[in-house]
């Protein structure tokens, strides 16, 4: 068997530094290290909403797939010269949106996020996945990043939305449109 974590505490972050995978100390406040938090607080939203799931629901698969690919993207941003994420990953990411979003009514207004609960962490896990997209693109206006990964993280959001959507598509439960104060004063 591989390497295993047989210790969970290392106490070599008790002083507010931590170090990306074979580097040098870096400060915990780093933006590398806001972006790799957010990664790991967003596969954790995503396993909210997984774990609401019914295994036959066409978002399941999807799911456990993104998961794993966030691990993968957590150590290409640990790790960057060592690429975890490719074009294939957001090719997988668009198809799995085209294919989801043809059971689905066209929008014709901004909808609220909630509905069901799977549905509703998965629309909080979209907004977390555009936070988690400014960070890097903050992190990118100063550093070296690859451009596969904010392109993945930016149709990772989209997937989320349209999944979301998805999930109350596959309960019955009924979209809340935005009563739009523009849309108001037109009526």
């Amino acid at each position: 068997m591989g390497f295993r974590l047989s210790k969970i505490y290392t106490k070599t972050g008790d002083k507010g530094n931590t170090s990306l995978a074979f580097g040098d100390p870096i400060h915990k406040g780093a933006l590398i290290i806001e972006c790799i938090g957010n990664i790991d607080e967003l596969n954790s939203l995503i396993g909210c909403t997984f774990s609401k799931l019914n295994k036959d629901s066409k978002t399941y698969d999807p799911l456990i797939h993104i998961q794993h690919q966030l691990f993968n993207y957590g150590a290409e941003l640990a790790m960057p010269k060592h690429p975890k994420i490719d074009a294939q990953d957001v090719t997988f990411l668009e198809e799995n949106i085209d294919h989801l979003n043809t059971m689905l009514p066209s929008l014709k207004e901004f909808i609220l996020p909630g509905g069901t609960p799977a549905a509703a962490d998965c629309f909080f896990a979209r907004a977390y996945a555009r936070k988690a997209e400014r960070n890097l693109a903050r992190f990118q206006q100063t550093n070296a990043l690859s451009e596969i990964l904010l392109q993945y993280i930016n149709r990772l959001s989209d997937f989320l939305f349209v999944a979301a959507r998805y999930l109350n598509k596959e309960n019955e439960h009924p979209e809340t449109y935005w009563q739009s104060q523009r849309l108001q004063k037109n009526q």
